[in-house]
């Protein structure tokens, strides 16, 4: 069966930033800020979304890695709009170059990659691992 992913294939989403979003919910000593963490599951969130609209019954998509540069501050209450594009099809891994942008300027971009998976194989795993 062909693959219905496609180098070329983009999506994104947009995030109104508030408090939730700040970088002291990680050390309260950081500045009250957009934090990464939250920059980084965009970038997963917007990547696996794109692939949820294409993936066959059973399968879901898991990120196996990001390399993530975060390169200029966003205020709360700003709103973020994250860009992802399929660059390479590789069987069941994706990657992807993302970009971030804040309502005045590019804030972060990335690589990052999935892995489509069998959903009860990997659910039977987790319970497994946790049963010890």
């Amino acid at each position: 069966m062909e693959s219905p992913f496609k180098p070329g294939m983009r999506h994104e989403l947009r995030l109104k930033t508030g408090p939730e979003h700040s970088a002291r919910k990680f050390y309260p000593d950081l500045p009250d800020a957009f934090a990464t963490p939250f920059l980084v599951g965009l970038m997963e969130g917007v990547s696996a979304d794109l692939l949820a609209k294409h993936l066959q019954p059973g399968e879901q998509s898991v990120g196996i890695g990001i390399n993530l540069k975060h390169t200029a501050p966003t205020p709360l209450g700003m709103e973020v709009r994250v860009v992802t594009e399929l660059v390479e099809v590789d069987g069941k891994k994706l990657s992807f170059k993302l970009e971030a942008f804040d309502e005045k300027e590019k804030i972060g971009e990335a690589s990052h990659e999935r892995f489509i998976i069998n959903a009860e194989k990997f659910s039977k795993k987790l319970t497994s691992k946790a049963a010890g």
